[in-house]
């Protein structure tokens, strides 16, 4: 491809400016540039003369006037980019008898310039070696980006899954003794491995300036006890037979201590690993564990804190003091008058009067799948067969945030306001100083010292404002979770009953049947199953 070209020329009658046309599809002569070149030699011309030739359909010469032209050797545009990373170079044909440009003194240019990386030589050589490519904008040189590197990662041996369910009989309620939500290991185990870091390589600018790679993060493994960590610290294996479990990035194995029933015979208990429990939790006693509490019996008025998972097979009556928290999942036959708060999931055939908050999704199903009274809160979807009664107590249903994310942004934005008023009042203060200072106010070192400090906490402030900011915005990410959020009544849900997704809020006025609610422009939408 050629772009159509122009050179100045002598012939019998004087000189004028040869128009050649483009080939090979390339683009017609640019006006501009060609009045432009002519402007720079002092050559007189008539415009109008010019368009006509130009529109001429062959190779012509544009009359310019008597004598000898002037000569003017090549020359050439360079275009850099911004980014220094590619350049183009514009040949414009000598006038008259001067003189081409060799590619020896077009090198020694470049490098007088400092462009020495990526040159396209075999593009220079075909042009200097040959007629030449005039009035088009050649690529130079391009510099190399840099080759980026993969961060370490681990790779788990376990499944870390927290939305994993306990299995479902045919007759629609929950198996709570054959648990798929518990990772079992034994000694020995490969738990977890670190697939090192890739170094990036190193780019160059077309004025081989070096270009470095990002960073690549490493990776270490933590770990809890009954842990062994391999001799090069690349991977870690299980000390005992027990239950694995991913807490906070942390990999924890548990050894489970197993007792009757806690009553006045253990008192409260708080262990590290794994808490099983082969009866009840009697009224007004506490089970902390770092690992997964198991009841294979009914809690009444008790307090059950678990690092992980929290199962309960014959339910919990809080009697308005019984309380729940689960890092990772709550799985139980049915929950009455308790608090509970779930990092993961809840799962339960009834839930009756009593606050539930989940980070993840609450499934009330089974034989009842019921949820009446109290405050049901879930990160992103509440599923049940029946919502609210006839008559009764108020209930609430909420999706749409996580509640402990929707907790951390309140607080983030409050801190956010204090430090951009800080920052505020600071740039108020400096810029009072620099406006007296223009004006010939003298300040004594006291005034200056001053100066200097404020100068300082705005710089300060100010970096923690933009990595703040930063945190702001992944927060806002996470909560755009309630686009996706819903209401699912796989049966029958009640007048009374207040639904709320993200900011928006609805009282339902009379009852649906099989049906979901979903929040669309604005408001919130109920539609057919």
């Amino acid at each position: 491809m050629q772009n159509g070209y122009f050179r100045v020329v002598n012939d019998p009658e004087g000189y004028g400016v040869a128009l050649y046309r483009p080939r090979d599809g390339g683009e017609e002569i640019d006006l501009p540039e060609l009045l432009g070149y002519l402007d720079s030699l002092g050559i007189g011309y008539d415009r109008k003369q010019i368009e006509k030739c130009l529109m001429d359909e062959e190779d012509t010469v544009c009359r310019l006037g008597r004598g000898t032209c002037p000569a003017c050797p090549e020359s050439y545009h360079l275009t850099v980019s911004e980014d220094k990373m590619t350049a183009y170079v514009r040949f414009i044909p000598p006038a008259g008898t001067g003189s081409r440009i060799t590619l020896d003194d077009f090198l020694k240019d470049m490098k007088y310039r400092g462009i020495g990386f990526g040159l396209r030589m075999q593009m220079l050589q075909d042009h200097f070696s040959g007629s030449g490519c005039y009035c088009t904008d050649l690529l130079l040189a391009e510099g190399q980006e840099p080759v980026q590197g993969e961060d370490a990662r681990i790779e788990y041996n376990f499944n870390t899954d927290m939305r994993r369910r306990p299995k479902q009989r045919e007759d629609g309620s929950v198996d709570y003794f054959h648990m798929t939500i518990i990772n079992q290991c034994k000694k020995g185990d490969v738990l977890a491995r670190i697939i090192p870091e890739r170094p990036g390589q190193e780019g160059h600018d077309i004025f081989d300036q070096p270009i470095k790679p990002r960073e690549v993060r490493r990776e270490t493994l933590k770990f809890g006890r009954n842990i062994e960590l391999s001799e090069d610290k690349t991977f870690i294996t299980s000390k005992v037979d027990g239950h694995v479990s991913l807490v906070d990035d942390k990999v924890f194995v548990a050894d489970v201590y197993q007792v009757k029933g806690v009553d006045v015979s253990t008192g409260n208990l708080d262990y590290e690993g794994s808490i099983q429990v082969d009866g009840n939790v009697a009224e007004n006693f506490e089970v902390k564990a770092g690992g997964n509490v198991i009841v294979d019996g009914l809690v009444e008025g008790a307090k059950i804190i678990a690092g992980g998972n929290i199962v309960i097979s014959k339910g919990m009556n809080g009697m308005q003091k019984g309380y729940l928290k689960a890092g990772g999942n709550v799985v139980v036959k049915f929950l009455e008058n308790s608090r509970v708060a779930a990092g993961g999931y809840i799962e339960a055939e009834a839930i009756m009067h009593s606050k539930v908050s989940a980070g993840g999704e609450i499934r009330v199903e089974g034989r009842k799948g019921v949820v009446v009274g109290g405050y049901v809160q879930a990160g992103t979807k509440v599923t049940a067969k029946t919502i609210g009664a006839g008559m009764g107590s108020s209930t609430i249903i909420e999706v749409g945030v996580n509640p402990l994310i929707k907790t951390q942004y309140s607080r983030m934005q409050r801190a956010l306001e204090e430090l951009n008023k800080t920052v505020k009042n600071g740039e108020v203060i400096l810029s009072t100083f620099k406006e007296k200072l223009t004006k010939g106010v003298q300040y004594n070192e006291s005034q200056i010292k001053y100066y200097k400090s404020v100068a300082k906490l705005v710089e300060e402030k100010g970096a923690e404002l933009k990595v703040m900011n930063e945190r702001m915005e992944r927060f806002r990410a996470m909560m755009e979770v309630q686009k996706l959020a819903e209401v699912v009544v796989n049966n029958e849900i009640h007048a009374g009953t207040t639904i709320i997704i993200g900011d928006v809020s609805r009282t339902i006025q009379s009852s649906f049947q099989y049906c979901k609610f979903v929040r669309e422009k604005g408001e919130i939408t109920m539609k057919p199953m």
